[in-house]
């Protein structure tokens, strides 16, 4: 006969004087009342609180410190009370799960680079913490009748290890599953979102959130204290509305059917990404090179990215057009941590590519008119037009109809993406922690590569999602930016194919 075996915690219990057992199991009972999960999930979550004790004893913190670290108070009543709420899609994330297609999915990633290994056990205990602070991640994608919504999912969300491609797919179609997930990989902390669940900006204050919980549990008072990652605050309902349902609609309405662009050229991969690339600068040098021609740092960029795409194609007639995100908040301030992003496309003849002064003074004025507020309203207007007209449409009909506007239209008329996620701001405590972040698209269905920036204490993060193993845009981009004296450190990853 087979004897029970007993676990590492429950050795570790064998070994305590009574004071500290009873410690623990008042710990304990104040964990029970907070946690009416199901019996396998909330044995899981146990288990999560018994892993981060075993680590805070090996590592000569006392058992009272860990136990005040652990507070069970900190999950909150999420864990304790059954799923009520459910979320309408905002009229941005409409389009995501309809145009859904297998292997592809729209997905981003946004990364901190902490200064010591992460400590798994401690993350998974940050994530139990600080997912009560976002309901509307909290949630599971499902389908209506007429349009996919989010539900409430009363469940607990695993820390991964990372081992596979950045951004793949997620299995949003399984029962319970959440549209994103939380990675680790030796210093860094990832955290990968369906896009149907926010954007950047909302992204960004769920890391911030993650990382200061995560902090906070190694004995360093982040401070954060202020915005939606404040974990002490309730959610209040502007967090998580549909931001695009209070601007008033334009008079006139613009549509999303332009010319198709040029496409860089290279074979496919079947592997998405094939290659992710991170150029790391020092941020005031490229500011100081972008200077040289009166330009941000973003217009200065789209000026290589399109010298970088004509390298990179045999075509020799048509244009280049590249999509660059636009943040709706700075013209309609919100707290919201989902969508409220659109989007404009710069455009340029690919044979006038080459004077970057000449290029981004055009890039400036293209910036300037389409990313306006004016311009933005009539995309809004278009949108909620297109998405009024489709209100009574069955999924059943929507959704094939809507793969393939998406796929022939919203990927063929760019070449290129570059989304800024912009300067971050940091406590200080949890800015000496940091040494850099990265900020990573997805890729698209044809086109050869998605850019994004992210800047942090004077770190400038370059990431380039590639979908062709051709390194010509990437070369030619360095050898661009190396050419203005700005020093690039390239990292990233080998190709994830032959």
């Amino acid at each position: 006969m087979k004897l029970p075996v007993s676990s590492p915690f429950e050795d570790y219990i064998k070994t305590l004087p009574a004071g500290d057992r009873a410690a623990l199991a008042e710990f304990f009972s104040g964990f029970d009342s907070h946690c009416i999960l199901a019996k396998a999930e909330k044995r899981k979550l146990r288990e999560d609180f018994e892993k981060a004790i075993l680590y805070y004893v090996n590592s000569n913190l006392s058992l009272s410190r860990a136990l005040e670290l652990l507070d069970p108070a900190n999950l909150g009543g999420f864990y304790a009370r059954p799923a009520v709420l459910w979320f309408p899609l905002d009229d941005a994330a409409k389009i995501y799960p309809l145009s859904m297609k297998p292997g592809s999915m729209s997905v981003f990633r946004l990364s901190v680079y902490l200064k010591e290994p992460v400590v798994p056990e401690l993350l998974q205990m940050a994530l139990d913490f600080t997912i009560r602070r976002f309901p509307s991640f909290a949630t599971t994608l499902k389908k209506g009748f007429f349009w996919h919504y989010l539900d409430t999912a009363k469940r607990r969300f695993t820390v991964s290890r990372e081992s596979d491609i950045p951004c793949r797919p997620l299995k949003v179609s399984q029962s319970g599953s959440p549209a994103f997930r939380v990675l680790y990989w030796d210093r860094r902390i990832s955290v990968e979102f369906f896009h149907v669940l926010t954007d950047g900006t909302g992204g960004m204050a769920f890391l911030k959130a993650l990382t200061g919980e995560y902090l906070r549990l190694k004995g360093i008072d982040a401070c954060v204290d202020k915005g939606p990652w404040a974990l002490g605050e309730t959610p209040s309902p502007e967090e998580f509305e549909n931001a695009f349902a209070r601007i008033e609609q334009s008079s006139s309405s613009s549509g999303f059917v332009e010319r198709a662009a040029l496409q860089m050229s290279g074979r496919l991969s079947e592997n998405r990404p094939c290659r992710l690339l991170h150029f790391r600068m020092d941020a005031a040098g490229l500011h100081e090179a972008a200077k040289k021609y009166r330009a941000t740092v973003t217009v200065y960029l789209l000026a290589l990215m399109f010298m970088a795409g004509k390298a990179a194609t045999d075509q020799m007639k048509g244009e280049q057009s590249i999509q660059v995100p636009v943040n709706m908040r700075k013209f309609y301030p919100s707290k919201t941590v989902r969508n409220f992003s659109l989007y404009c496309g710069i455009r340029l003849p690919i044979e006038k590519i080459g004077d970057i002064e000449a290029m981004t003074g055009e890039i400036s004025r293209q910036l300037e008119s389409k990313g306006s507020k004016e311009a933005m309203n009539r995309m809004l207007t278009g949108t909620e037009r297109l998405v009024n007209s489709l209100r009574f449409v069955p999924l059943a009909v929507k959704q094939p109809a809507a793969r393939l506007i998406y796929g022939f239209l919203g990927d063929k008329i760019f070449t290129n993406t570059l989304s800024n996620m912009g300067v971050v701001q940091l406590p200080d405590r949890m800015a000496k922690e940091i040494e850099a972040m990265d900020f990573v698209l997805g890729t698209a269905i044809s086109n050869r590569a998605s850019c994004s920036l992210v800047t942090v204490n004077n770190t400038a993060m370059f990431s380039i999602a590639k979908l062709t193993a051709d390194p010509s845009f990437e070369e030619k981009l360095y050898e661009l930016l190396t050419r203005d004296g700005v020093e690039v450190k390239v990292e990233g990853s080998e190709l994830y194919e032959s």
